[in-house]
């Protein structure tokens, strides 16, 4: 079957743009074009992936990423920003967007992240459908793929979709070194030339959340000159 994705844009001209171009990859293609009508489509359950802008009538884009990341399913979500709204687009991913393009932005570079998002989808799909999707134990931290939760001695632990990602890809892999440009391939799923500091800074939310000591990590450790690995588990306490 194809994939379905839901377009939420305001810019009737950019929405239906966006349409004939996703087609033309042969995806099944649904718009809405205010926040109101798209939270109501959204919450269907009913689609592969939202591309969502973050400036809408009605109810807007961060409130809607909130609303749909509030709930057990997962949806993957793609946000659109302009260029000038540097804090919606962390507000976004915070909130749980899996990526985001800037407006202006070239077709060809969305239709890349979105292949990206469908890779990294159809790799977790294989794991399942290969038994390896299951739940990770290490130390104190513990890890649900079904759900994509994360806790720490009991507890919840708030990541965005892209922290994530990248620890439970981190925690899949114990004890393998990762140099920064291997994790954005595989994590991002696309090369970002030049922005392996992306990598560092994601590494640095993650250890504020889930290190007793950030500044002595546990978990996610720096191999200097090289990259980063997860510690084996058996060097972990219990």
């Amino acid at each position: 079957m194809p994939r379905k994705i839901l377009v939420v844009e305001d810019n009737g001209d950019l929405a239906r743009l966006l349409k004939i171009h996703l087609q033309d990859m042969s995806y099944k293609v649904e718009l809405a074009f205010d926040g109101d009508k798209g939270l109501a489509k959204a919450e269907s359950g009913e689609y592969d992936l939202v591309i969502l802008d973050i400036m809408l009538p009605g109810t807007d884009g961060l409130e809607i990423c909130r609303r749909l990341r509030s709930k057990d399913s997962y949806t993957p979500i793609l946000m659109l920003t302009s260029k000038s709204s540097e804090l919606d687009r962390i507000l976004g991913l915070e909130m749980g967007a899996d990526d985001y393009v800037t407006k202006p932005f070239s077709i060809r570079e969305l239709l890349a992240r979105v292949k990206a998002i469908f890779r990294r989808i159809d790799k977790l799909k294989s794991g399942q459908q290969n038994g390896k999707l299951t739940f990770i134990q290490a130390g104190e931290l513990f890890i649900d793929p079904q759900k994509r939760h994360v806790k720490v001695k009991g507890k919840i632990v708030d990541l965005t979709a892209k922290e994530y990602d990248l620890l439970y890809y981190f925690a899949r892999h114990p004890g393998r070194v990762f140099q920064r440009s291997q994790l954005l391939d595989r994590v991002w799923g696309y090369g970002h030339d030049g922005y392996e500091h992306t990598v560092n800074s994601h590494i640095n939310r993650l250890r504020a959340k889930i290190e007793k000591n950030p500044a002595q990590p546990r978990y996610i450790l720096t191999v200097w000159g090289v990259g980063y690995k997860f510690a084996e588990l058996e060097d972990l306490p219990s």
